[in-house]
């Protein structure tokens, strides 16, 4: 397989089906049609990469870390995301069907109008993450810090949101219909809608 670790090069056309990237790194590299389907990676480091039109199906990514990297066109189907760090990376156009992420950093990333309809995200840090516009019906975002997200225009209608922070969420410009959350967070949402709760006989 070919390994490529200094800024400016460029990895093309490449098959590293089901290769093994455990304690690679790679900075500034831009990486254009490349499979990385099936691929295992434990604690390998991407920094200010690029990737596009890549294949990251079945992947299977443990301790890693994506920084500042840059995903256009990619698949990430069926990939799982254990522990990783992906701060401030961006997304567009990327598919991520049947993806799941485990705990881990995604602080700063951008997922702006991804469709993670089919998605399982939990225990993960997504601060200051902009989520606007994003496609999550029917998925799962358990337990994850999004104090600070950007969630504008967002479908979370029937979203398993339980055990997540809530607080940058304004339920006036987010669809929450049929969305699971717990007692707290309904507190949460409540108040952000200027409604105050009390007992029923105070007069």
């Amino acid at each position: 397989m070919s390994t490529a670790a200094g800024g400016g090069a460029d990895v093309r056309d490449e098959d590293w089906y089901g290769d093994d990237l455990s304690g690679q790194e790679h900075t500034g590299v831009t990486f254009s049609r490349v499979d990385l389907s099936e691929t295992t990676d434990d604690g390998a480091v991407f920094t200010d990469c690029v990737f596009r039109d890549c294949r990251f199906t079945l992947s299977r990514h443990t301790h890693a870390a994506f920084l500042n990297c840059t995903f256009t066109g990619c698949s990430f189907a069926q990939a799982v995301f254990t522990d990783c760090k992906l701060v401030g990376s961006t997304f567009d156009r990327c598919t991520f069907e049947l993806a799941t992420v485990e705990g881990g950093d995604w602080s700063f990333v951008v997922l702006r109008r991804a469709d993670l309809s089919r998605t399982r995200f939990t225990g993960a840090r997504m601060r200051e993450a902009d989520l606007t516009e994003v496609r999550a019906a029917g998925a799962t975002l358990r337990d994850l810090d999004l104090s600070a997200a950007l969630l504008s225009g967002a479908d979370l209608s029937g979203t398993d949101l339980r055990g997540s922070d809530l607080s940058a969420l304004d339920p006036r410009e987010v669809e929450l219909t049929g969305a699971r959350v717990d007692g707290g967070q309904a507190v949460v949402l409540v108040t952000a809608l200027g409604l105050q709760v009390g007992p029923d006989d105070d007069r």
